[in-house]
């Protein structure tokens, strides 16, 4: 398939090497920095633009935007690629934005990972999420998003939405707190790979018992001992101490 990327960032970047690597032909990156398109497109051995309307016709053109930008450009998308099938990759963006914009075949493909640029990801293991505007552009999009991953869902825009908040909890706010963690340890010397041994052991848990059941700490203790101890050596993080308060009294309500 002949497929153009909108977009030039973390997910255009894995998502276009596995789509190449698939035997995809990229015929364009466009993004709205030089560099940026041309660095991917170089990757990908595609043409580069900045100029929508210079993205040369294809059977599909996937956009990887931030929200803002998508909603944005999305007409103009839609009326430069008319009769590609169009795609975007957003968790928390209805399918209908396409329909909006005028799109005449349209639908989504969410990849559920977390990307960065030079992250090497095993596809085979990415869960990929799908929606069509009618029964038959649908089968299309499994049929690609069967070349990329054997893992595809089709699900609604609603349940999508649900699906990106939980890979927020999941995902955003659990590295987040290992930014607080390398942050304490890092005040003591101490690098933050101490903690992986933890990070692996956490995760690997959770693919045999339900994250509720592998709940351990002195929150879920009930051990006010030790919590204070926590909270009176976050005293110079005042920030941290009603983040710590709040999730302690989340994991066991009998702490308030």
């Amino acid at each position: 398939m002949k497929i153009a990327l909108i977009g030039a960032g973390n997910v255009a970047t894995c998502l276009g090497s596995r789509l190449k690597e698939a035997g995809h032909e990229i015929t364009a990156v466009y993004s709205r920095t030089t560099d940026s398109a041309r660095i991917l497109a170089d990757r990908l051995g595609a043409t580069y633009t900045t100029d929508l309307k210079q993205v040369p016709a294809s059977d599909a053109a996937i956009v990887m935007l931030k929200d803002d930008a998508l909603k944005d450009l999305a007409p103009a998308i839609a009326a430069n690629l008319k009769g590609a099938l169009l795609l975007h990759t957003a968790g928390s963006v209805p399918m209908d934005i396409w329909r909006e914009a005028g799109a005449q075949r349209y639908g989504v493909l969410y990849p559920m990972q977390t990307f960065s640029k030079e992250s090497r990801i095993d596809w085979n293991q990415v869960p990929l999420f799908v929606e069509g505007s009618s029964a038959p552009v649908l089968e299309s999009i499994k049929e690609l998003s069967l070349t990329i991953s054997p893992d595809v869902t089709v699900l609604s825009s609603e349940g999508r939405k649900k699906l990106h908040l939980a890979a927020v909890f999941t995902c955003n706010f659990s590295n987040h707190m290992y930014a607080i963690a390398e942050q304490l340890l890092a005040s003591e010397g101490v690098p933050f790979n101490v903690m992986l041994p933890l990070v692996r052991e956490t995760a690997r848990k959770v693919e045999t018992i339900t994250p509720h059941d592998a709940q351990t700490g002195p929150a879920v203790r009930g051990d006010r001992k030790v919590i204070n101890e926590h909270l009176e050596l976050l005293r110079d993080y005042p920030e941290y101490v009603q983040l710590y308060k709040l999730i302690s009294v989340d994991i066991n309500k009998d702490l308030k």
